[in-house]
């Protein structure tokens, strides 16, 4: 059960030839007053983006890009774990362990392969190299569906040191956002004596408790009172989508796994919503993602492992003592006080650009960053 595959995505043509079909027969909703994103993603717009996903997106092209790296797989507690691996040619390079996050995927990394395992050919210095690993988190396209439950970050963490282990890599870094925010530390939890260092975008957590206190609020600065503030309004206006897949993934998920579009629209909501609207993420990547959830049926499982995270919210963690760095982009809503509870941050950034997909939207700045605090921890 230890034993590593080489893996290759090759989806038959007679997959691709049931979505066109179905993309073909799309029935659009009557758009509510005023087509606008208060209600959700806008009929216009997604009938757009669906017409350019069913006669222009060619997903034998992305296909090729992602079979361009080396993907593998290997059984963990009894779940298929998918991953890349992508070696630096640098002798020192420092392995380094990417986790994504909803309703993101490994496609979120396709630009920082290259400038983190080949420093020198992007600008960079050969000692910024590293090997890195790519693995779908438990339920989310090939590593997926599930068959158990109980998909915890801390149970993601153990399983990714066991995957690192099985790589034969004794010290690393663990970088996330999102889920994968919440699970980089656990994989320090799980392996202090292995895991050099923590890089988190969006903050590892945890999130400032809500509502907060007007005396705890006023000792605050004022960028961390914006960030209460825009905590207030995501519950009050878009916590939708957590309450229903933390409480009915299985209902969620007959819509999101015989429907293309609805899946779409589902996962647009949120790329919308936190993304910096500076960032122009093309249409192609974001059709990527949407594909692999689509072609491995694995939505619905997606929001089961969403709802594993919900089940664990407000428990404290144990401080691993690893250092820990945090870059918030403008989109994020990390409080340092709150974070330090839990975690040895000795790096943090504050910037005023970018969302909620760091790898996506900035690559060059989530590389930067990186580079920077690893320097002093390999």
């Amino acid at each position: 059960m230890t034993t590593i595959k080489p893996f290759r995505i090759d989806i038959p043509q007679s997959d691709l030839d049931e979505l066109a079909a179905k993309l073909a027969a799309t029935r659009l909703p009557t758009p509510l007053p005023g087509d606008d994103w208060t209600t959700g993603v806008p009929v216009a717009y997604l009938a757009e983006l669906v017409e350019y996903w069913r006669t222009k997106y060619d997903w034998r092209a992305a296909e090729a890009e992602l079979n361009a790296f080396p993907q593998y797989t290997t059984e963990i507690e009894g779940q298929q774990i998918y991953f890349l691996h992508v070696t630096s040619a640098e002798p020192n390079a420092l392995p380094l362990l990417l986790t994504h996050g909803w309703p993101g995927s490994v496609v979120e990394f396709l630009d920082v392969i290259g400038p983190l395992t080949d420093p020198v050919a992007h600008g960079g210095d050969a000692a910024d190299a590293f090997h890195v690993v790519i693995p779908a988190l438990p339920g989310f396209g090939f590593s997926g569906p599930v068959s158990e439950g109980g998909w915890t970050a801390d149970r993601i963490g153990r399983v990714w040191a066991e995957l690192m282990s099985r790589l034969g890599y004794d010290k690393y870094g663990v970088q996330g956002g999102d889920i994968g925010g919440a699970v980089s530390p656990e994989v320090a939890r799980a392996a202090r004596e292995h895991v050099v260092g923590v890089h988190t975008n969006g903050g590892p957590g945890p999130m400032p408790p809500y509502p907060l206190a007007e005396d705890e609020l006023r000792s605050l600065s004022p960028l961390e009172q914006d960030r209460v503030a825009r905590i207030g309004k995501f519950m009050q206006e878009e916590f939708g989508y957590i309450a229903i897949q933390s409480t009915r993934p299985q209902t969620i998920g007959y819509g999101l796994v015989d429907s293309p579009v609805g899946q779409l629209a589902w996962i647009m909501d949120k790329f919308h919503a936190w993304t910096d609207p500076r960032n122009v993420v093309s249409k192609d990547r974001l059709l990527t993602n949407a594909m692999l959830y689509w072609l491995t049926g694995t939505a619905g499982s997606a929001a089961y492992v969403g709802y594993a995270q919900a089940q664990a919210w407000g428990a404290g963690k144990e401080n691993s003592g690893v250092p820990t760095a945090v870059l918030a982009l403008a989109h994020d809503v990390p409080v340092r006080k709150y974070v330090e509870q839990e975690n040895t941050v000795t790096r943090w950034t504050d910037v005023d650009h970018g969302g909620h997909f760091a790898a996506l939207e900035e690559p060059e700045l989530l590389v930067a960053d990186v580079r920077e605090f690893f320097s002093g921890l390999r």
